[in-house]
């Protein structure tokens, strides 16, 4: 047998191994009484080496796909030519891209602000906190201002209706009235603001009420007696006229209803996700979106057959020819199911009617032509 120095090949590897013989041929191991047993392993004995651990990469997400060149190329133009202050945004569902033009500026929002409304009353019912089913009766003392359709059904004994009647008429005929109620009902402006918190809707902010909002808006100090008949026209027109811009244009440059229209595409995305409520929520409130009676000539006007759309709109009031917040947002979704979220916020121009509804459908037709 081969000898290494001391150690015969066999007992090396056994060394090596973790086996200490007792005793090594030619070589006397001397034990001190206190560690019988113990065989210490020579310097020159070789160790195995210990491997490094190599640590598990995060897997890096792809990128979402980059959005239809020509449609950004369209969006862009159509902003900068616009005359007047306008946000657009539109965002795939499906594929996740988004492109906006001055979509970061907050601009007012209006009736568009009663989808918040409605989500918190839905998220409400998904928590079990009410019923769609809920009775109401609707009375003189609930009337607001402006557009407010349910006004001529209240009787001497009220309107008694259902909570589902409010938000179905809020949604599609953009009752003031209607709206206020479902607002109080859920607890007020906070419960609504608590919704888009929690659901971290991001740059969406919202008002005191219908009331509050308008009065404000038009430099009114807002009284119930301006929600009979047109009173509330009556004293507005009273006013200085200097009052009334300075009121006009503080709205304006900072709306308490402000939201940006990449902050609304991107909600609206995620209802059509299902992200923001229960499935039967989701499916009730995309259906009566797309019953909507508003706005036929806004967005809507440029769908084509096949295609399916749910919106809401949104106007404020006028002065000296200007307009502050003229909108519609919605879920337009092709005949192959892919959707595409839809936000255009005038948030202050002169142009005529006609004009602004033909920037609307020329935003819709190009997400039509850059559908694939």
């Amino acid at each position: 047998m081969i000898e290494l120095g001391k150690f015969t090949v066999a007992q090396r590897a056994m060394t090596i191994a973790g086996f200490a013989p007792a005793m090594l041929v030619g070589c006397a191991v001397h034990q001190s009484p206190s560690s019988a047993g113990y065989v210490p392993v020579p310097e020159y004995a070789v160790r195995m080496p210990v491997p490094t651990p190599v640590p598990t990469p995060t897997p890096v997400p792809p990128p979402p796909p980059e959005a239809p060149a020509g449609l950004l190329s369209t969006i862009t133009a159509l902003e900068s030519q616009f005359d007047g202050i306008v946000g657009i945004a539109v965002t795939s569902v499906d594929e996740g891209w988004s492109v906006a033009a001055n979509g970061e500026r907050r601009m007012p929002q209006q009736s568009v602000s009663k989808l918040w409304v409605a989500m918190t009353v839905l998220d409400y019912r998904d928590q079990g906190r009410l019923t769609l089913d809920d009775p109401y009766t609707v009375t003189k003392a609930d009337l607001t201002v402006f557009h407010q359709p349910v006004a001529t059904l209240i009787g001497e004994n009220g309107y008694p209706t259902t909570i589902r009647e409010l938000l179905r008429r809020a949604l599609t005929n953009s009752d003031n009235t209607c709206n206020d109620i479902l607002l109080r009902y859920v607890g007020g402006p906070d419960s609504v603001r608590d919704f888009i918190a929690r659901k971290q809707l991001g740059a969406i902010r919202f008002g005191p009420g219908e009331r509050l909002l308008q009065a404000g808006t038009a430099g009114l100090e807002w009284r119930q007696e301006y929600s009979i008949g047109r009173a509330f026209y009556q004293a507005r027109a009273a006013l200085p006229s200097a009052v009334r811009l300075s009121a006009f244009n503080n709205y304006i440059a900072d709306p308490p209803d402000g939201a940006t229209a990449t902050a609304i595409a991107q909600a609206l995305a995620r209802l059509k996700r299902g992200e923001l409520l229960s499935a039967d929520s989701t499916s009730w409130l995309i259906a009566t979106m797309e019953s909507s009676h508003t706005g036929r000539q806004r967005l809507r006007g440029a769908v084509p057959a096949g295609w399916s759309f749910g919106h809401k709109t949104g106007t404020g009031q006028d002065f000296s020819g200007r307009t502050a917040g003229y909108n519609d947002v919605g879920i337009l979704t092709a005949p192959n199911g892919k959707s595409y979220t839809i936000a255009v916020l005038i948030g202050d121009t002169s142009r005529t009617i006609p004009q602004r509804q033909e920037l609307m459908q020329a935003v819709v037709a190009s997400v039509v032509a850059n559908h694939h």
